[in-house]
Parts: structure tokens; sequence; C-alpha cells
């Protein structure tokens, strides 16, 4: 079969053997949001196992490393998810029509309150991607403890775990993270 890795049935024991872990990191990244992304626990699973499986690289070796590796995986399936919902939202390659930029331009709603924002959870979610993908720049074990604390729903002891820290240094970083992307999401 073309295309598909040898490491295939290494791949589903990984997964078959971590299948709880996963179903459980899943949950509590879809419990705030579920209705949001319209991704459930399964789906969110079974999308991650197929970027998985379609990468075709076996690299983690042991449950904390699969677990990181697998919520690196969730961002990027809740990313194209995002994505996906937008540019169907937008009517995808169909024929785009401004009917009245004023009230953009102007800051304004359409009953004329001022203040209006067009964000969205799922805005969120992407504009937490972009600024993940500039932080890579500067400091990439914060990105991790970020995609595996937001995107992966792993707790402080399961994130020092993977990357081989103390928990304090997790907890350090988890706080310069968020410091440093709530300044860029403003």
């Amino acid at each position: 079969m073309s295309g598909v890795p040898d490491n295939t049935a290494a791949i589903d024991v990984l997964y078959s053997s971590f299948y709880g872990d996963l179903r459980r990191l899943a949950h509590r990244r879809l419990l705030r949001n579920e209705s949001i992304t319209l991704l459930n626990t399964t789906a969110l699973v079974h999308e991650s196992y197929l970027k998985f499986l379609t990468a075709g690289r076996l690299g983690p070796t042991d449950r904390s490393q699969f677990l990181a590796y697998a919520a690196h995986v969730m961002r990027s399936v809740i990313v194209d998810f995002v994505r996906q919902r937008h540019a169907e939202r937008r009517g995808g390659d169909q024929t785009h029509v401004d009917l009245d930029t004023a009230i953009e331009e102007s800051g304004c709603d359409r009953a004329g309150r001022q203040g209006f924002s067009a964000e969205n959870p799922e805005d969120e979610i992407i504009r937490v991607n972009q600024a993940l993908d500039e932080l890579a720049k500067a400091d990439g074990r914060m990105v991790k403890v970020v995609e595996m604390r937001y995107f992966g729903g792993l707790d402080t002891e399961e994130i020092a775990a993977s990357l081989g820290v103390t928990e304090r240094t997790v907890r350090r970083d988890w706080e310069k993270a968020r410091l440093l992307l709530s300044v860029a999401l403003r």
C-alpha cells in the first residue's frame, strides 16, 4: 500500500496502549469549548491518530513523550478544524461582497454600540496558535508547555515528566508564556 508508513502496527499499539489517556486529554481540552469547535472527544482522538499515522514517525518511546507529542498533534487538529470552519463560514471559494463597510470602520456593531469585537473562542484558538509560532522563535520549551497544557490538557506533573524538568520550572514557564501570550493577543 503506497503512502502508508511501515510502522503502522507500532503506531496502532501505541495508540491502543494510551487510548484512555488520549481520551482523557481530549476531554479535558474540549470540556471548555466543545460546542465551539464541534469536535467531540472521540473525534479529536481519532483525528489525532490519523495525523500521527500520516506523519509516520514513531519517535516517542515512553508515555510522557507520547502524550507530549499527542498534545502537539491535537493542537494541529484543533487549529486545522477551526481554520476549515472559518473558511466554510466565509463561503469558502465563493465570491465575497462587502455590504456596509461604514459599520466596520466606525468600530460600532449593527446597533451602534461602540467597542464591538468579533472575537470569539475559535478566533482565540487561531490567535494563540499564531502567538505560539512567534514564541517558538524565542523559547521552544515554553511553547511545548503551552501546547501540552492548553491544547493537550496535561497537568503540571505530566508536563514536567515529559520535558524532564521540575514542576516548578513548568509553572514558571507557564506563567511567563501566559504573560507573553496575553501581550501578543491584545
